[in-house]
């Protein structure tokens, strides 16, 4: 969002329960960043958000879908309740379908010269691409949102606007709040490390700077239906430590 705002854009940033990582970036841009609270599980509550904004003449061109939430505790499938299973996609998929939605919805309202700059940019993971054990709910609602969502919307956004675009930027470890307590554990920073050629996790602005590179349509106007890892060249997990294998004499 600080990447969009130093390029002058008007941003709307959406938070669940605190807005105090916002407030700063607010202070610093008072005209260009607005602030909405809202269960993005919530159908009604995501109406909102664009009923909010429509009212105050914001029209969205780019929608970045960033949120998400990890269970910290390992949960193998089998022992997996149908609760966790549901809030997990609820949280990472089923809400990121109604902000496409209503973005779309938007969109048909707009004028040809406002639809030249449509986008839709959605935030998946390395667990969506080679899964992740003990967290089978996460890694599928990012690979459902990685593939079927994403090639979906990239064939229809083009319906509403021409030349919309939409892709999806899929992350590795990267060294945020969320991640902050399972990084502490020597065993998970070895395993992620160890099949990742750069051998570092990613900052926040690793990410961020990859997103306004595909909002552009100067820079990524002819990209579309991508998947780009910004992962340090990961190639998957380590499974298995030394201790794990019995080696053939």
């Amino acid at each position: 969002m600080l990447q969009f705002d130093q390029q002058g854009a008007k941003v709307a940033a959406h938070y669940n329960t605190t807005s105090s990582t916002l407030k700063p970036l607010q202070e610093k841009y008072p005209s260009q960043l607005i602030l909405i609270q809202a269960d993005v599980t919530s159908e009604s509550a995501v109406e909102n958000i664009f009923a909010q904004l429509t009212s105050k003449d914001f029209h969205i061109q780019v929608i970045v879908l960033n949120h998400g939430f990890w269970p910290t505790t390992d949960v193998p499938m089998a022992d997996m309740a149908l609760a966790q299973w549901e809030s997990t996609i609820a949280i990472n998929l089923t809400s990121n379908f109604m902000l496409a939605r209503g973005y779309l919805q938007g969109l048909r309202k707009m004028s040809d010269s406002q639809k030249e700059f449509a986008t839709i940019i959605s935030v998946g993971s390395t667990a969506g691409k080679v899964g992740e054990a003990n967290h089978a709910d996460y890694s599928s609602a990012k690979s459902g949102m990685m593939y079927g969502f994403t090639l979906s919307l990239k064939n229809e956004i083009v319906k509403i606007a021409p030349r919309g675009r939409a892709n999806c930027v899929a992350p590795g470890w990267v060294k945020t709040p969320m991640a902050e307590e399972a990084l502490k554990d020597p065993a998970v920073v070895y395993r992620s490390i160890a099949t990742t050629p750069v051998k570092k996790f990613a900052l926040p602005e690793d990410v961020a700077h990859q997103i306004v590179i595909l909002a552009s349509p100067v820079v990524s106007g002819h990209v579309s239906g991508e998947v780009i890892m910004v992962a340090g060249g990961m190639e998957g997990r380590l499974l298995n430590l030394p201790e794990d294998v019995e080696l053939p004499p």
